[in-house]
């Protein structure tokens, strides 16, 4: 809420002005004293200090006017800041009842998540760090707040289709302060190029490719909110305005409702390492990075386990992106996930997040 207190200075030019005003013509009328040279005998000198008295008598009341106006200036000008002070002491207050609920709800939902690692708190985004252990999977929560459409955006791998770096290099490279894997891929000749639709600043990446098999698409819209889901026409995404998005399997939640995750998915492998974006109501991002031994299926979380914990912590919609190898977590500048590979895997696809 915003109050303009521009209109309390047009109303104090408002009021002031006819006091001013009159104050100036009085002045000037009342020391007009015109000297005129003709043949006709100087006045008597009774005549001239008539004269002279009347002169005096209208600069006398030419200063009561002028330190009347002054006063009345003075105390309007009084008023006038009380006013500003007031109202810009109701524009705090308002502005701090608007934010209560915003701050009631973060709470709520942070509550959920335990007390933050780390924190990144700049004009264009807030990002807190969180472990999570449960008993049959180890990992973290990054959950952001997006400040400004430039703190988040997806890359690709040195900045070309078909190539690939690891998330830590595109960290580096474009001076980001957190980043994770982005979609899935596909290899070819050396070269690895992100599996159906891909969005980067807006433009289609080398176009629009139809859903097919369970791939969803999953990004973020002009507004900086998180969309997503399956797509046969390249008209059903234009609508929600993507500006940058990944492809990747499956969809866990819409609307905080669990979808039916295909049986594929369910075992094969049964558990890895994940990586899964989510939003909350109020548009804040969650992202869970799980750690995993490998990808054979021993170890990590299963993607109903995940549902059930995204679901638990309060988040609406959540997409599953690329896992495995591929899982990492990049924050404050060092990897603080483990990636089942021993190392982190060059990717085609990145989301960075920047302060």
């Amino acid at each position: 809420m915003k109050l303009q207190v521009k209109v309390v200075n047009r109303l104090f030019m408002m009021i002031t002005a006819p006091f001013l005003g009159m104050m100036i013509w009085m002045l000037i009328s009342s020391q007009s004293v015109s000297l005129q040279f003709d043949n006709k005998p100087l006045a008597e000198p009774a005549a001239f200090n008539k004269t002279q008295a009347q002169v005096s008598t209208q600069l006398d009341k030419a200063k009561e006017t002028a330190v009347y106006t002054i006063e009345s200036v003075r105390r309007i000008s009084t008023l006038y800041n009380r006013t500003t002070t007031t109202m810009n002491d109701i524009v705090q207050s308002a502005n701090s009842q608007a934010k209560r609920p915003e701050r009631i709800y973060d709470r709520r939902i942070s509550s959920r998540l335990g007390t933050p690692k780390e924190r990144i708190d700049s004009e264009k985004l807030r990002a807190e760090l969180y472990t999570i252990n449960q008993p049959t999977y180890r990992g973290y929560a990054m959950k952001v707040k997006l400040k400004d459409p430039q703190a988040m955006r997806m890359t690709l791998g040195r900045d070309e289709y078909g190539g690939s770096e690891t998330t830590m290099q595109a960290v580096k490279r474009h001076n980001a302060v957190a980043g994770i894997n982005a979609g899935g891929y596909a290899e070819n000749r050396g070269k690895r190029y992100p599996l159906g639709t891909t969005v980067v600043n807006g433009k289609y990446v080398p176009s629009f490719e139809p859903s097919f098999k369970n791939l969803s698409f999953v990004g973020m819209d002009i507004n900086s909110r998180l969309i997503g889901g399956q797509f046969y026409q390249k008209e059903e995404l234009d609508k929600l305005k993507p500006e940058y998005g990944a492809t990747f399997v499956p969809v866990l939640l819409k609307n905080g409702a669990s979808l039916t995750i295909p049986d594929k998915w369910k075992t094969s492998p049964a558990r890895a390492p994940r990586t899964v974006i989510g939003n909350y109501k109020d548009d804040q991002l969650l992202i869970l990075v799980v750690d995993g031994y490998n990808e054979g299926g021993s170890s990590g979380a299963t993607l109903e386990e995940l549902q059930r914990k995204l679901a638990n912590l309060g988040v609406r919609d959540a997409y599953n992106l690329d896992g495995g190898g591929s899982s990492t977590l990049v924050f404050n500048g060092r990897v603080v996930n483990t990636p089942s590979d021993g190392e982190m895997r060059s990717l085609p696809t990145h989301f960075l997040f920047f302060k």
